[in-house]
């Protein structure tokens, strides 16, 4: 039996500004299992790197959470002090962060920020947590790590610095690893190597991976579990070989029918229609019914809760449940979908 060491349970967070409270993440909830990787996905806007930030507790000033859990191994973080969650952050909890560039201090050199949460959380002395700095980046595959270790990130090519945040997020053998994005400013070369590093070390030291991107072809190749994300809600939830052979929500259909195929003839791609709606201004109903080609006055007038639809999926839509006012087949994005009876 899998041991959940994530779990999120209708985790609200909420950011003031001068139009008063803005709602970015509303109610999502998943488990991540020991071991394994959750794959986070949506278009932008949707909230996925949000979540993550509210795991870290790392918000903006005006950002707060307002409810829900967050229970990593048993213990609630949303209850945590600052000085409790700083103890926490790149110790048994650690981060990639999107642009290693903006990440990385330009001052100081790549050995002094990873030995910084060495000496910080290992108590290991500068000289010791120097040359375990080197090791770290002698794991990533850069070469040369010795000289390496005393450049500046802007000495370093792009592929480097997004190599030198995995060894600062691996440096103190992190329990779960939080991946936003880690390689959407890599070329597809480096893309593929970063990819393949981050699942041999997960293999090596047994980690759990939450990773948060836009590639449901990364998704496919390296995630256990998927949660697709979309204004700001978990609309479904399932494993990876469930989600892609059976996607149970329109919105999961209609990403994975606008991406190019080499398995089926394709005359043209089906994007989907619209845009993510502001979180300043979200629909009364579903949020995505007003870019849904099936949605009913039931969609646009009251919003569906997640909810276990069969063979595997959590979804968030009207269509699985005995309220469904439509018709028993629906046509989405050019698959037939049959509604609950």
């Amino acid at each position: 039996m899998e041991t959940d060491v994530l779990r999120v349970q209708n985790l609200q967070t909420s950011f003031y500004t001068d139009e008063g409270e803005v709602k970015a993440v509303d109610g999502v909830s998943f488990n991540l299992p020991k071991g394994k990787t959750l794959g986070i996905v949506g278009e932008s806007g949707s909230g996925k790197s949000i979540t993550a930030l509210s795991i870290l507790q790392l918000l903006a000033s005006n950002g707060g959470i307002k409810g829900g859990e967050i229970v990593f191994k048993g213990d609630n973080l949303v209850n945590y002090t600052e000085e409790q969650m700083r103890a926490i952050r790149g110790n048994a909890i650690s981060m990639i962060f999107q642009e290693p560039m903006t990440s990385l201090n330009p001052v100081f050199t790549v050995g002094q920020q990873i030995s910084e949460s060495l000496i910080k959380h290992q108590k290991l002395s500068k000289k010791k947590a120097m040359e375990r700095s080197v090791d770290l980046l002698k794991l990533v595959g850069i070469p040369s790590p010795e000289a390496r270790v005393k450049n500046y990130p802007y000495e370093l090519s792009g592929g480097m610095r997004q190599r030198v945040m995995i060894a600062m997020a691996l440096s103190c053998d992190p329990e779960m690893l939080i991946a936003d994005e880690p390689t959407t400013a890599l070329d597809v070369t480096i893309q593929a190597q970063i990819l393949d590093l981050i699942k041999e070390l997960q293999h090596r030291l047994g980690m759990s991976v939450m990773f948060i991107t836009h590639d449901l072809g990364v998704v496919a190749e390296t995630c256990d579990y998927v949660a697709v994300m979309y204004a700001g809600q978990v609309v479904e939830y399932a494993d990876v070989y469930t989600l892609f052979a059976n996607p149970k929500h329109p919105y999961t259909i209609g990403l994975l029918n606008s991406l190019p195929r080499h398995d089926v003839d394709q005359d043209k791609l089906e994007p989907i229609r619209g845009n993510v709606p502001s979180i300043r201004d979200m629909p009364q109903g579903c949020r995505f019914a007003p870019r849904c080609p099936a949605a009913t006055d039931l969609c646009r007038s009251k919003l569906p809760a997640l909810e276990p639809s069969g063979n595997g999926n959590d979804v968030r839509c009207w269509i699985y449940t005995e309220e469904w006012d439509g018709e028993a087949e629906v046509e989405v994005y050019g698959k037939t979908r049959i509604a609950q009876s």
